[in-house]
C-alpha cells in the first residue's frame, strides 16, 4: 500500500509547507496551518473520464504547438441576460466557456442574484447546483423572486463526482454553483472548504468549462478582512471576479468588476434590495440625492464616477462646536484620512477655524467612495455647515483639491457634466485646468471655471 502524502496548508492565504508552521510567513497570520492528505487518482485525466477516452485522439493534436497565424478564429455572441447591470458589469454579457467568481459578505444577495439570472434565462437549460440550501429552500426563494422557470433545475449535492455525472444526463447551457466552498471531490481526502479541496473543484470545474463551452458562474465566500475565501490561485485560475458589495442595513447594492478577461474592470452594477428580489437601478443618481424640501446647510452635490459610470452623490457634513474637549472627526463612505487633510487646508488657506469644531461627514445613500473629484464638494458643504449657508440646490461641484487650496483637473469631465445636465443641474463647478479641453457651449448647464477654493465661497457663501 503507498503511503499517503501530506501537505500543510495555510487556511488563510493558501501558501504550502511540508511541515507544521506557528506563523505563516506569507500573510503573517498564526496557527493557520492544517494538514490535508493529498492522494490523487492515476485515472482521473478529465471531468469526464468516460468521454475523455474517445477523445484521446482529438485532445492529442490539439495540444500540439502550432503557428498563431494558423489559428483559426471566429467571435461567438454572448448570452445576454435580461439583467441589464449583469449584462455592463460582465463586458456585454455572459461569455461562452468562460468561469466567473462572485463574492460578498454573509447575506448581502449573492444566492438570491444568481437564483434571480437563473430563473431570468427561460431561453437556456441552467443547473443550480446548492450545497448550502435544500430544494426546497430554493424553491420558496424562487416563489418570492419570480415564477418558476422550468428551464431551471436544481440540484441539491456537493459532491464534484455526482455533479458531473448529472451535468453528462442534463446538459445545461449555464451551470451555476452555490458554493465552491461547500464541494468536495473525491480525488482529495481533506475537507470540504479546504484549500487543496478549493483548489482542485476549481480546477475540475475550469477544465469542464473550457472543454464543453459552458459558462460557469460560482459563489464564493469571503475572510473577515473581506477577501475571498480560499487559496490567491482561485481568482487566478477564473477568467472573471465579481465582488458584490453594501451595507445589510441599507437597500442599495454595488457589483463591482475586479478581474475580467473578456471586459473592463471598471464597470459597476447598482441593484435595490426589496422583498421580491433585487431591482435594477438604471438610473442611481436620482436615487442617491435625496429628495429634500426647502435649502438646508452642509449639503453638497458631487459629480463623481464609479468605475465608468458617472454618479450624482450627495455629501452632508455637520460642524459644530466641540464641547467635550478633543474635536470628533467622523466620517461614513469616504476616507478620513482625506477628510483631515481637507479640513487643514481650509483652516490654513481657507482661514475657517475648524479647530475647535466637530466636523461630521456622510455620503448619503451608504456609498464608500474613493474619487478625488469628491474634494471640492466635501469642502463646500464643511463651510456650508460652518456658515451656516446653504448652497443652491441647482449646484454641483467636480474638481480635487490640492495642499496649496488650489482647485486641480479631474478625468472625464465631459461625463460628469453631461450627467449633471441630465438631472436638472444649472451650474458645475470645475477646475479651470480642465477647461482648456473643454467646450462650455456644447452644454445647456452653466460651467464655472475656478482656481482656488476661496473663489467658490466667494461666489456660493
Amino acid at each position: 500500500m503507498a503511503k499517503q502524502k501530506t501537505s500543510y496548508f495555510c487556511q488563510n492565504c493558501g501558501a504550502s509547507s511540508p511541515k507544521w508552521m506557528g506563523k505563516c510567513p506569507s500573510c503573517g497570520e498564526w496557527n493557520t496551518y492544517v494538514e490535508e492528505i493529498l492522494q490523487k487518482d492515476d485515472g482521473k485525466t478529465s471531468w469526464k473520464a468516460a468521454a475523455t477516452a474517445g477523445q484521446s485522439s482529438s485532445l492529442q493534436i490539439a495540444n500540439k504547438p502550432r503557428p498563431i497565424n494558423e489559428i483559426q478564429y471566429q467571435e461567438q455572441p454572448r448570452i445576454s441576460t435580461n439583467d441589464a447591470e449583469l449584462n455592463r458589469v460582465l463586458g456585454g454579457g455572459i461569455v461562452r466557456g468562460s468561469l466567473v467568481l462572485i463574492g460578498g459578505e454573509p447575506g448581502i444577495g449573492k444566492s438570491t442574484l444568481m437564483l434571480q439570472i437563473a430563473l431570468s434565462l427561460s431561453h437556456l437549460k441552467v443547473l443550480y447546483v446548492s450545497g448550502e440550501e435544500s430544494e426546497q429552500q430554493i424553491k420558496m426563494r424562487a416563489e418570492r423572486i419570480a415564477a418558476g422557470a422550468s428551464n431551471c433545475y436544481v440540484l441539491a449535492e456537493t459532491g464534484t463526482q455526482n455533479v458531473f455525472k448529472q451535468i453528462e444526463t442534463l446538459r445545461p447551457d449555464v451551470l451555476i454553483v452555490d458554493s465552491i466552498q461547500t464541494l468536495h471531490s473525491s480525488f482529495i481526502e481533506s475537507g470540504a472548504g479546504s484549500v487543496s479541496q478549493v483548489r482542485e473543484c476549481t480546477a475540475e470545474l475550469l477544465k469542464f468549462a473550457k472543454e464543453s463551452g459552458t459558462p460557469v458562474f460560482l459563489i464564493g465566500h469571503i475572510t473577515k478582512d473581506g477577501s475571498l475565501a480560499g487559496p490567491k490561485v482561485l481568482e487566478h485560475m477564473v477568467d472573471t471576479v465579481l465582488q458584490f458589495e453594501g451595507d445589510r442595513h441599507l437597500t442599495y447594492r454595488i457589483l463591482r468588476t475586479i478581474k475580467n478577461r473578456f471586459g473592463s474592470t471598471s464597470e459597476l452594477g447598482i441593484y435595490e434590495m426589496l422583498g421580491s428580489g433585487l431591482r435594477q437601478v438604471s438610473n442611481p443618481s436620482e436615487i442617491l440625492i435625496s429628495q429634500r424640501e426647502g435649502d438646508l446647510s452642509g449639503v453638497a452635490i458631487a459629480a463623481s464616477l464609479e468605475g465608468n459610470r458617472p454618479l450624482l452623490i450627495e455629501t452632508q457634513s455637520l460642524v459644530s462646536i466641540a464641547t467635550y474637549g478633543t474635536p470628533q472627526r467622523s466620517s461614513t463612505g469616504f476616507d478620513a484620512k482625506r477628510l483631515n487633510m481637507l479640513l487643514a487646508v481650509l483652516e490654513k488657506r481657507g482661514g475657517f477655524r475648524l479647530g475647535g469644531q466637530d466636523v461630521f461627514l456622510n455620503i448619503a445613500g451608504g456609498l464608500k467612495v474613493e474619487d478625488p473629484a469628491m474634494d471640492l464638494a466635501i469642502c463646500a458643504s464643511v463651510v456650508s455647515s460652518y456658515e451656516d449657508v446653504a448652497i443652491p440646490q441647482n449646484v454641483c461641484f467636480a474638481a480635487e483639491v490640492g495642499l496649496g487650496g488650489e482647485v486641480r483637473a479631474v478625468n472625464r469631465i465631459e461625463n460628469r457634466i453631461a450627467e449633471a445636465q441630465k438631472l436638472g443641474f444649472e451650474e458645475i463647478y470645475i477646475s479651470r485646468y480642465n477647461h482648456k479641453s473643454l467646450d462650455p457651449s456644447a452644454y445647456q448647464i452653466k460651467v464655472v471655471t475656478v482656481t482656488k477654493l476661496n473663489e467658490v465661497f466667494e461666489r456660493l457663501l
